[in-house]
């Protein structure tokens, strides 16, 4: 399987938007969607069939948990990676009960988050991203 080709950015702070996109941006120049809370989130998953959903847990009107549960309800193999910057155990074994298949915590350095990025494309798609320049 190819690395992700669409990637859904859902993160209620513009400013993690942002970075995350920039980093995202330096593998295989993916096509990125973004959305500012849980039920943009939703329906443009139902619209686009991103490869890979990187999706906030704590955001306004309709949460990172309740997205997830919504999207993995819509396609229970769509990919969902929770992005948090609060990472308490109950949190986290809760989203991986609801079906994501990693977390990434948002304070994570730069280089760190690029190093985590190419373990989930690794792992989720078989193969190993060109690391970036």
């Amino acid at each position: 399987m190819s690395s992700p080709r669409t990637i859904l950015l859902t993160d209620d702070e513009p400013h993690i938007r942002k970075f995350i996109g920039l980093v995202l941006r330096q593998f295989d120049q993916p096509r990125i969607l973004e959305a500012a809370d849980g039920a943009i989130a939703v329906q443009l998953y139902a619209q686009e069939k991103p490869d890979l959903v990187l999706l906030d847990v704590n955001m306004p009107n309709l949460d990172g948990l309740q997205a997830l549960a919504q999207i993995k309800q819509h396609d229970p193999d769509a990919l969902v990676v929770m992005l948090t910057s609060l990472a308490n155990r109950h949190t986290v074994e809760e989203c991986l009960r609801l079906g994501a298949a990693d977390y990434i915590r948002k304070d994570t350095p730069r280089d760190e988050l690029t190093a985590r990025f190419q373990e989930i494309i690794s792992d989720c798609f078989g193969e190993q991203p060109v690391p970036p320049v």
